[in-house]
């Protein structure tokens, strides 16, 4: 990945596309006889498949969100189906929580609602054309790190690195401080007690189509589309939290 890439991309603004927010809105639209709400949903995409072309491939996007994710989702709500409780809680809160969830299933949502918090994030923090990396977040890495090379270097052997499929880490840990580490499958970093506030993706359905066995161009081509802008406000709202 090109430092100046990981600081600058993306300075060019792209008409119409959605400011940065929260990238949460994971109740599900399923209602029971009472009107309550319980389970949960696939996210909208805030762009199209094609959009992050030529780094993202439309063809990847189509399968990696529309079946992958949503296959997570799928199943997430098929294992808590007979728990109101746990159904109705968001998905920070059900893996933040996941000694709380019955054994029997406790597997299932570690997998399944992992997959579907991780993805919702990636799909978040992505942008056509990228943002620049400043504000908070900047800042923060900064001092925590030594030096935005120092942060990269870090990140990207996180995601070079991870043996098998995983995933990549920024995220505020518990006692407020920016960690970079690497998670297997679809393990999250809410059951550490920490907000991921930046993943990559490192399972090979992620990459393979366009990349094959290449991870780390793929990984220099995400470097292209990240959204710093909601990076920074998932650490903004993360510090405040």
């Amino acid at each position: 990945m090109n430092r100046r890439k990981f600081i600058l991309n993306g300075s060019t603004v792209v008409a119409g596309l959605l400011l940065a927010k929260s990238p949460f809105n994971l109740y599900a639209d399923h209602h029971d006889q009472d009107g309550h709400t319980h389970g949960y949903e696939l996210p909208k995409l805030r762009y199209g498949y094609d959009a992050l072309e030529p780094h993202i491939d439309k063809r990847t996007m189509e399968i990696h969100y529309g079946k992958h994710h949503q296959g997570y989702v799928n199943k997430l709500n098929a294992a808590v189906v007979d728990n109101h409780d746990l159904s109705d809680q968001s998905i920070e809160d059900l893996l933040r929580n996941i000694d709380k969830v019955p054994m029997n299933i406790r597997q299932a949502v570690i997998n399944s609602g992992g997959g579907h918090a991780n993805h919702t994030l990636f799909w978040s923090t992505m942008i056509p054309g990228g943002r620049e990396l400043k504000g908070k977040v900047a800042e923060s890495m900064q001092t925590t790190f030594g030096s935005i090379d120092a942060a990269e270097e870090k990140f990207v052997n996180a995601a070079k690195t991870r043996f098998g499929s995983g995933w990549a880490w920024l995220v505020v840990d518990d006692k407020k401080k920016l960690q970079i580490y690497s998670t297997k499958n679809q393990d999250s970093p809410y059951m550490e007690g920490h907000t991921p506030i930046l993943g990559l993706d490192v399972w090979e359905h992620a990459y393979y189509l366009k990349y094959q066995n290449r991870r780390a161009d793929y990984i220099d081509a995400w470097s292209n589309v990240v959204n710093w802008t909601q990076v920074n406000l998932n650490y903004v709202n993360a510090m405040k939290a």
